[in-house]
């Protein structure tokens, strides 16, 4: 028993913590969860990959220093993806939080998606995004049958975004899609319609069953789409957003300069543990 103990020991080669984070709130078990691994160095994908689907969240971030500020890797419990906003938004709440910088300071994110800054202001955490293209494209086949409802507008965006606007607002909250069939329109889908709802002026649901989320309780990239697309049809520079899942979420978000958007959330940490790797 004593060998097999020595050897169980010599596999746990380093102790990292791991955190669960819900952004885009300041609610415990609202928001969406991301988990968040702040690393010494970079992590074989392998060992990201594993971690993420052991959470088994919508996204789990790895934050690793290097020259600039930090690189930032984001995994799905099957996949790596390029960007997301609310692990950008748990992961800079971590940083901030434990004090590795101090809220008067930018933070410089390096994702495979793009470079990314995140400020404090006020009590918000406020995310510097590129804005995605759009692109008006034919209502795929079958769409009411999957989703629910008919769209009065369809465009394609970067990272096989699929945007389809609603007429309103319940057309939203009611749809019941078809995850499975889903996958045939082969991208991720954003839904969308312009609120009626007090200080409220769109609300919007993301489905991605092809990168393992359903239903991905509060989206920030999608915003990168999103803020331009209700910029325009609202004539608003600014603008507050509501994602109507299960879980919500609130958004603030903003035309910046340079075909950029701000996107800001609030956070709040659920729990943190020790990861024996």
């Amino acid at each position: 028993m004593k060998g097999q103990s020595s050897k169980a020991s010599e596999k746990i080669i380093g102790k990292m913590k791991i955190y669960q984070v819900d952004a885009f709130t300041d609610k415990l078990f609202k928001g969406n969860p991301a988990g968040v691994m702040i690393c010494e160095k970079e992590m074989a994908p392998e060992l990201m990959q594993n971690i993420a689907m052991e959470m088994n969240l919508s996204e789990t971030a790895f934050v690793t220093p290097n020259s600039d500020g930090f690189q930032i890797r984001y995994f799905t419990p099957v996949q790596e993806v390029p960007l997301c906003g609310h692990a950008t938004l748990a992961s800079a709440h971590i940083l901030y939080e434990l004090g590795m910088k101090e809220r008067s300071d930018t933070l410089y994110l390096k994702a495979k998606g793009a470079a990314l800054t995140v400020r404090w202001n006020e009590e918000w955490l406020t995310m510097n995004f590129p804005e995605y293209p759009l692109d008006k494209i034919d209502t795929p086949v079958a769409f009411k049958e999957i989703v629910g409802f008919e769209p009065v507008e369809v465009y394609a965006s970067s990272f096989d975004w699929i945007v389809a606007v609603a007429g309103s607002e319940a057309a939203i909250e009611k749809a019941k899609p078809d995850f499975e069939k889903m996958l045939t329109i082969g991208g991720h889908l954003m839904i969308t319609a312009q609120s009626s709802l007090p200080q409220t002026d769109f609300v919007v649901r993301c489905f991605a069953p092809i990168a393992g989320i359903n239903e991905d309780p509060v989206t920030g990239s999608a915003h990168c789409a999103l803020t331009p697309l209700w910029s325009k049809k609202l004539n608003k520079l600014e603008m507050n957003s509501l994602q109507v899942s299960k879980r919500t979420g609130k958004l603030k978000v903003k035309i910046a300069e340079n075909n950029r958007v701000e996107i800001c959330g609030k956070a709040v940490t659920v729990f943190e543990a020790e990861l024996k790797v």
